[in-house]
């Protein structure tokens, strides 16, 4: 496994060791004991969860706070997302800051969100799998967002307009200026 330090604190992305032969491939997606060795980061997953969406849907900006707060483990199965991360840990030293990288199947790479982080992304290819660990219960009650296309954060997801496809949940999130 290797990782890469990005402008997020304790946000890291990740890339597996994958063996590949004439039969397929063969990677281990989570090791405990080798991500805390390389991040000192103890984390425990007790969820994982999967979505599928069509190119166009935007998910996010999501997060979830107090008690319920989660970090993510996150990668791609099939397809290619365009991945969204924004720290909103007031007492970070990297408060505000995004990270954007896009996440697809074929590079297997994963992205560690950090507990206290908005986290969305837009689906670039025709279809896409998302898989991600939470290492602590979704709690419906401590659900916190902002809109995918409030001014203030000037995110290109990626998708034109007249494509994008948004849940109403989603598009009745607040603007940060809110």
């Amino acid at each position: 496994m290797q990782l890469e330090k990005t402008a997020i604190n304790d946000c890291f992305l990740i890339t597996p060791k994958v063996f590949t032969d004439d039969r397929g491939y063969f990677m281990e997606s989570f090791n405990t004991k080798a991500f805390q060795k390389a991040t000192k980061l103890n984390v425990d997953f007790v969820q994982d969860n999967e979505s599928f969406s069509a190119y166009g849907v935007i998910r996010g900006l999501h997060a979830q706070k107090g008690d319920y707060a989660q970090a993510k483990l996150v990668r791609v199965i099939k397809g290619e997302v365009l991945d969204v991360v924004i720290d909103f840990r007031k007492d970070s030293p990297t408060y505000l800051n995004q990270v954007i990288v896009k996440l697809n199947a074929e590079a297997k790479k994963q992205l560690f969100v950090p507990r206290g982080c908005l986290h969305g992304f837009s689906v670039l290819s025709k279809t896409a799998i998302f898989f991600y660990k939470c290492d602590n219960f979704y709690n419906q009650s401590a659900e916190i967002g902002y809109r995918y296309d409030d001014p203030f954060f000037k995110i290109d997801w990626q998708i034109p307009k007249s494509e994008q496809l948004i849940s109403v949940k989603d598009a009745k999130l607040p603007l940060w200026n809110q």
